[in-house]
């Protein structure tokens, strides 16, 4: 995607460059995927001295979000917060989800503050007491002593165990579950719990909550939930929060999580009576947004071409993270270039050895940027500016 700003044209250093991957552990070597951005121009007023910017389509956000809530009839959705709580997103997801899932005080005082009204969840390991009483209508419970510490308040609330179960996460690009990990409770901590809500009312026990894994296509979240299911049954619960971790591929940004056979899949799993809810976060906001910079400076170091664009992982952290090469705009063929940021480290790299050509002054706009990027970033390392945000 090209740009109309009115950047200067300078030129491109020149020079060979050889074929060796870069393999140190510093910057990874897998290469960018290079697709054209759905999102559409960048808005008309955006200026070279705009840059950085995240740009959001909340147009295009409206239409995915209306397209997966079609695609769950008679299954809850709620969204997680923390993967972009941008406030304009945040509106418009909220004419699609039956509620929010918060996983802090922050989070959840900050959708209180947009909607009052909102149904909200709240989960996460280590709650503090301002936490686990909060103003909630789900209140996930992670281990036997949050419970203690609650029923001690004396306080009301509706309760969801977040269950751990030991089942099969394979292929999961981040398991939560399925194992020893600090989230939930196996099944004697589950039991545990039990026993300690019995004989008394103010907390009431509505069922569990499973997030196992993330980053699984429809056929695997549904042999998890599956699993889940059959758990919850054996407790004699009905209310299931099944979580989130539906796949959103990085290196192919056209391959997207199949909602109409996942929904299609829980449908026929739910039983008469039960409350089938789940949680998405990147699956739902990631596409809408763009990370939009400029190159500062092009250079070879022994062999290497690199390209140094304004901003860097202290804005858009998801490729540092996931150790993977963020999906930016098509640009005009040339050699391989790494793109990196401004940051005083070997790991501020955004893409590398992408095969397009780049110049002092191009504008580079990064795809799949509206979940788990600005809100996870270290901003105020080096303390460069920080990104301007603007909506269309």
């Amino acid at each position: 995607m090209t740009s109309n700003l009115p950047l200067p044209d300078l030129p491109l250093p020149v020079g060979s460059i050889t074929d060796r991957p870069i393999t140190d552990g510093s910057i990874t070597d897998r290469p960018a995927a290079v697709a054209p951005v759905p999102d559409g121009p960048l808005p008309a007023g955006l200026a070279a001295d705009d840059l950085p910017a995240y740009v959001y389509n909340l147009a295009s956000l409206d239409e995915h979000a209306a397209a997966v809530r079609a695609s769950l009839p008679g299954i809850e959705l709620y969204y997680a917060v923390k993967a972009n709580p941008d406030p304009e997103l945040l509106r418009v997801l909220a004419r699609h989800v039956d509620g929010f899932e918060v996983s802090s005080g922050g989070e959840l005082a900050h959708v209180r503050g947009l909607f009052p009204g909102a149904r909200v969840a709240l989960g996460g390991p280590g709650k503090t007491d301002a936490e686990l009483f909060g103003d909630v209508t789900r209140l996930h419970v992670e281990s036997p002593g949050e419970l203690r510490r609650l029923l001690a308040s004396g306080r009301r609330a509706d309760v969801l165990l977040r269950v751990n179960l030991d089942v099969p996460v394979a292929g999961a690009s981040l398991a939560m579950g399925g194992g020893a990990t600090p989230f939930g409770m196996d099944p004697d901590g589950i039991a545990e719990c039990v026993t300690l809500l019995s004989g008394q009312s103010a907390v009431r026990l509505r069922g569990i909550h499973a997030h196992l894994a993330s980053g699984l296509a429809a056929p695997a979240l549904l042999e998890l939930a599956a699993a889940v299911l059959a758990y919850a049954r054996g407790l004699g619960v009905t209310e299931i929060n099944l979580g989130g971790g539906m796949a959103v591929s990085y290196a192919d940004p056209d391959a997207r999580f199949d909602w109409r056979s996942y929904g299609e899949g829980l449908a026929g799993l739910r039983r008469p009576g039960e409350v089938l809810r789940i949680e998405p976060g990147r699956a739902l906001t990631v596409y809408c947004g763009r990370y939009v910079t400029r190159v500062i400076d092009v250079k070879r170091v022994h062999g290497e071409l690199f390209a140094v664009v304004a901003g860097g992982t202290h804005h858009l952290r998801t490729p540092a993270t996931k150790g993977h090469s963020q999906p930016l705009a098509a640009l005009p063929p040339g050699e391989p270039v790494t793109i990196v940021g401004q940051l005083c480290t070997p790991k501020d790299v955004l893409a590398h050895r992408v095969p397009v050509r780049l110049a002092v002054g191009d504008v580079v706009e990064f795809a799949m940027a509206g979940a788990y990027a600005w809100n996870i970033s270290h901003h105020d390392f080096l303390m460069h500016p920080k990104p301007g945000f603007h909506y269309g």
